[in-house]
């Protein structure tokens, strides 16, 4: 309690500032953090904000993709609108990915973190794209422990009413289903954060990731709908049966190089629940860690440009 007082009353950075529209799909827009090379497309999940991927200045892994030669852009997901209620994952995917990813008018390098790498695999089985890298993405959702499939079951059940009534499923209520993942963790990292030098540059990563994890808008309910019911409880896309745009989505039959980065000690997405794409990165970093932690540089960041570059 006494490290959760200090995090709250702890001073914020100043917020990073915009990187400026390259397109629009409706609410749907491609940010452009500059470089130049051939395009690197970043898909976020749909749940929090995309900017985890530039959380801090010269700590970003976008503005340092920027500088190893590519046109680094970051689908920027917004707010969903009410008439969009029944808009589901492939619903995002069809209306929004796959036309963002068109307008560049060549075919892009596509990087996905989280279930906007399930998202980027839809997409680039629906069109071309140079290369496709996937950053602790869940496919296989059998493969997550059978206690935590049975909470966020457990969850949706509770909260699918007001969600249906409200249209949507409220941030904060996606985040209780993080914290269920790792209940001890949730607790631990407070109690150590009040033991940190509030200056360090720890403690200001750690402020920023945690007031990252706990903003964002909703989901649509339609959103919530199959990611709980269609990927948690039935696994549709680990069993092959998950369909986009009137095709199934199988990853062993992508038309590009791929390269699937895992972690053995990722809580959020277990290193049993990737693709299990042949081509593989396997870490020791935790889920927000292999992007924005101190060892990120070196052991996810440089592995990825030289993917990318070798793909280009």
């Amino acid at each position: 309690m006494e490290g959760l007082r200090t995090f709250e009353a702890a001073p914020r950075l100043p917020p990073r500032a915009l990187a400026p529209i390259l397109a629009s799909i409706g609410r749907a827009k491609l940010r452009d953090f500059g470089g130049s090379g051939p395009p690197l497309i970043f898909v976020p999940s749909l749940i929090n904000p995309p900017m985890v991927l530039d959380l801090i200045e010269g700590h970003s892994l976008l503005e340092w993709m920027a500088a190893q030669g590519f046109r680094v852009l970051l689908v920027d997901w917004g707010s969903p609108y009410p008439s969009e209620r029944n808009l589901d994952i492939g619903g995002h995917i069809k209306r929004y990915l796959v036309p963002l990813i068109e307008t560049i008018g060549e075919p892009a390098l596509l990087a996905g973190y989280c279930l906007g790498g399930t998202m980027a695999l839809a997409a680039a089985s629906l069109t071309k794209v140079r290369a496709l890298a996937l950053i602790a993405t869940p496919w296989n959702f059998s493969g997550f422990p059978e206690v935590a499939r049975a909470e966020q079951i457990s969850l949706w059940q509770a909260a699918q009413s007001s969600a249906n009534r409200l249209g949507m499923m409220p941030m904060e209520i996606l985040q209780s289903g993080f914290w269920r993942l790792d209940p001890a963790r949730t607790v631990g990292k407070f109690a150590d954060f009040g033991a940190m030098e509030r200056t360090s540059s720890h403690a200001q990563r750690f402020i920023a990731v945690e007031d990252w994890a706990n903003d964002g808008p909703p989901l649509t309910f339609g959103a919530a709908r199959e990611a709980f019911e269609d990927f948690f409880e039935k696994n549709l896309t680990g069993n092959g049966a998950w369909c986009v745009g009137g095709a199934i989505i199988d990853p062993t039959k992508l038309p590009c190089p791929t390269l699937d980065i895992i972690s053995t000690v990722d809580r959020i997405v277990p290193a049993a629940s990737a693709s299990g794409l042949p081509n593989r990165l396997v870490l020791g970093l935790g889920h927000v860690g292999m992007i924005v932690g101190s060892r990120a540089p070196e052991r996810l960041w440089q592995p990825l440009a030289q993917f990318m570059s070798s793909n280009a």
